[in-house]
């Protein structure tokens, strides 16, 4: 995403306390492993006893301190990890809430050249900044109500514009564009591999 775009807030002092608790240290590799754990948490539900616990107050955490909270244990994640997925939809998330107006201008630019990414991601037409907004809210909703795979590929079509659009505008870095079409790639085959065999 292009530098500048949008601020990414660090996490409250108590946020880490909270993983600490879970992971019973703050040891990196502890706290890595509570991130994948709050990971499959929001994805894929409570499957062991304690883990409803654990999962409301997660949900709990986002509500009150936002996302940005969770996320920032997430962010060195491999992009084929269900931590490394929610980092990047996230990312993704918090960009379009900090510049609406210019992604609603580069998603414009692209969508007549990605007609079938333009289709998959579900932005109304025009697709200005409130549409935008709620196509990523929609898109991350469905984390808890459908099919994961299908909220990767929806935001990996939607980057693809994206990127898209910036090739075609004046002005805009080659880098600006490398880094939302590896964005799009990346969610793209994160898609795909959860069809094919779930990620972990």
């Amino acid at each position: 995403m292009a530098e500048g775009r949008g601020r990414h807030h660090r996490p409250a002092p108590r946020t880490t306390a909270f993983f600490d608790e879970f992971a019973a240290g703050s040891d990196p590799e502890r706290l890595r492993e509570a991130g994948d754990r709050a990971a499959t948490l929001l994805v894929r539900g409570a499957r062991e006893q304690g883990d409803a616990d654990v999962a409301d107050r997660l949900v709990h955490l986002a509500d009150t301190e936002g996302i940005e909270a969770i996320a920032e244990v997430w962010s060195g994640s491999t992009p084929d990890s269900l931590a490394g997925c929610l980092w990047r939809l996230y990312l993704l998330r918090s960009w379009v809430y900090a510049d609406p107006v210019g992604v609603a201008r580069e998603f414009e630019a692209g969508r007549n050249a990605a007609q079938v990414a333009r289709v998959v991601a579900g932005v109304a037409d025009p697709p200005g900044p409130d549409q935008l907004r709620a196509m990523v809210d929609e898109v991350l909703r469905g984390i808890a109500g459908s099919d994961f795979a299908d909220v990767l590929l929806r935001a990996a079509a939607f980057a693809r514009v994206v990127a898209t659009g910036r090739a075609a505008l004046p002005g805009t870095s080659h880098d600006d564009v490398r880094r939302m079409l590896a964005l799009a790639e990346q969610l793209e085959s994160a898609g795909h591999v959860e069809l094919d065999r779930g990620l972990a």
